[in-house]
């Protein structure tokens, strides 16, 4: 099942980050990491137990809903983030890289949308099946973005990471345990699957902690973050040989755009 997939594959996360924290301790010989501030630990296990939320809340209303509708809310996490970064907590940002963002965001939504499905909706967006539940995910994802690059940076990012992954995956146990979730795995060709889903989810947080901790611009990690849409319409295509739609195509080119203008800033 989803929530069981959800499980085993942040253990096996939380797994492949122990073995980078260890490689740091015992190969690198760097220091052992251990916030002494009750403020800190309480933040790591706040932000680990927020993520855990957001996905289940996305779980849940994917569970019940429409793809075609719900899938474009929840791309727009990214933009709640930049929008909250740059007008709630002052993130100064050129005009030149606010249309660079804008241009990134059109993409995204490009890349979400299937003009198709939206097409055979009957009812407006807020009566479809488990949009109370992904538009919940999204602004907590817009919020966790914003708060996870101010609390992070300047800081070790992986020990940062590794602390709030945990508590992530802990929470995420509990609440399997408490739904009395089977997370045994009868066909054993899954387990690599379930490996592969540890490896690239940290990868991709790690990725996002060592973006914080290059720079201040909170508005453009989070951007980049939510591009993740276009490697992976990329590899369906490439492994699932899925069909892309012209929208996606189009919004593939409006990322690259948006970066490649990033890039000259």
């Amino acid at each position: 099942g989803d929530i069981a997939s959800l499980t085993l594959g942040h253990i096996f996360g939380t797994v492949l980050l122990l073995l980078m924290v260890l490689y740091k301790l015992l190969i690198l010989k760097d220091s052992f990491f251990w916030p002494n501030d009750f403020n800190i630990w309480l933040g790591l296990i706040l932000f680990g137990v927020g993520q855990a939320t957001v996905y289940l809340f996305v779980y849940k209303g994917f569970g019940k809903g429409q793809l075609a509708a719900l899938s474009p809310v929840f791309a727009s996490f990214s933009g709640v983030a930049a929008i909250i970064s740059i007008f709630v907590f002052g993130e100064i940002v050129s005009g030149y890289l606010l249309f660079s963002l804008a241009v990134i965001f059109t993409g995204i939504l490009l890349i979400n949308i299937d003009l198709g499905g939206l097409k055979s909706l009957k009812l407006g967006f807020t009566h479809v099946p488990g949009f109370k539940d992904i538009a919940i995910a999204t602004l907590l994802a817009g919020l966790w973005t914003v708060l996870w690059g101010r609390f992070i940076g300047g800081e070790d990012w992986l020990w940062y990471t590794f602390f709030m992954y945990t508590f992530m995956t802990i929470t995420i146990f509990i609440i399997s345990r408490v739904k009395k979730i089977n997370l045994r795995v009868f066909d054993s060709k899954l387990w690599k699957f379930l490996v592969f889903i540890g490896l690239f989810e940290t990868g991709a947080y790690l990725s996002i902690g060592l973006g914080y901790s290059f720079t201040s611009r909170i508005s453009i990690i989070a951007l980049l973050s939510g591009a993740f849409s276009l490697p992976a319409i990329i590899l369906s295509y490439i492994f699932l040989k899925e069909r892309l739609m012209a929208t996606q195509v189009i919004g593939g080119f409006v990322i690259i755009t948006g970066i490649a203008l990033l890039y000259l800033l």
